[in-house]
């Protein structure tokens, strides 16, 4: 790789980031990292060899710049970088809810910007990765954002509309899924279990699970059809889900994060 690639406010997400482009190929002289803590950015140095350096210097410096700062201090970001991009940079915001259009008001007409929304799982290079091109981003700055992201995991573009969305399924996903487990886990305790025992037996099963929906190509009824045999176990777990709506609950608090994320988008803090 050649190209420099900086990554602006280095946390957990941005440092997944970087030891899976290392992975990927990059070379650690190509990737520069700025981090709000001296001493965070020392620790990026001194474990994967990157270069720490200012987000002015960053601006001027790289070809790619990738912002990994939480939505609230997005807007103060920009308005210290936008003095310092160029219009050949490639600006990628990985904020949830901030919008291309607001990054592209406050860049220098014409800077190309890409918005995604990848997830936590970016830890263990299985992350999902969701990604939309602004006004000015072209077919390449796509390809090379996707090359950036497809080295923690799987990558989707889909239309700048659909964000918000893809932020409430897959952005938050991977709580809802630690939320479930720790439910089951509690019930397994409950059932007569030890917490380890529980909690290696739920794992384990939601591997398996998520393994059979990617590589089976079944609908999940089906897949939970083939599980849920006649006056059995498994149709009364179902019906007391039902009873309980768990099904129209999940659904309200995926229209609550994603109406989350249209308030992040429109500067609501609180």
């Amino acid at each position: 790789m050649t190209q420099k690639v900086a990554v602006l406010g280095t946390g957990k997400i941005g440092e997944a980031l970087l030891s899976g482009m290392i992975r990927g190929g990059w070379a650690p002289a190509d990737l520069l990292v700025t981090a709000r803590r001296p001493e965070r950015a020392e620790e990026l140095r001194a474990r994967y060899g990157v270069t720490p350096v200012t987000n002015p210097e960053a601006a001027k410096t790289a070809d790619t710049l990738i912002l990994t700062v939480k939505p609230q201090d997005m807007g103060a970001l920009l308005d210290e970088l936008a003095p310092h991009v160029p219009a050949d940079r490639l600006v990628i915001s990985g904020a949830a809810g901030i919008t291309t259009a607001f990054l592209e008001e406050r860049l220098a007409t014409g800077v190309p910007v890409v918005r995604v929304m990848t997830n936590t799982p970016a830890l263990v290079d299985e992350a999902m990765s969701v990604i939309s091109g602004g006004s000015h981003a072209t077919a390449d700055h796509l390809a090379h954002t996707e090359e950036i992201f497809g080295a923690v995991g799987k990558t989707l573009r889909v239309p700048e509309a659909q964000q918000d969305a893809c932020t409430a399924l897959s952005g938050s996903g991977p709580a809802y899924f630690f939320y479930l487990v720790e439910a089951m886990t509690d019930a397994g305790i409950l059932l007569g279990l030890p917490r380890d025992k529980a909690h290696d037996l739920i794992v384990q099963s939601a591997i398996g699970a998520a393994v059979m929906l990617r590589d089976s190509g079944e609908h999940p009824v089906k897949l939970r059809e083939n599980v849920t045999s006649p006056a059995g176990t498994t149709i009364n777990a179902i019906r007391e889900l039902e009873n309980h709506g768990v099904r129209a609950a999940l659904i309200a608090a995926l229209e609550a994060a994603r109406d989350r994320s249209r308030e992040l988008a429109s500067g609501k803090k609180d």
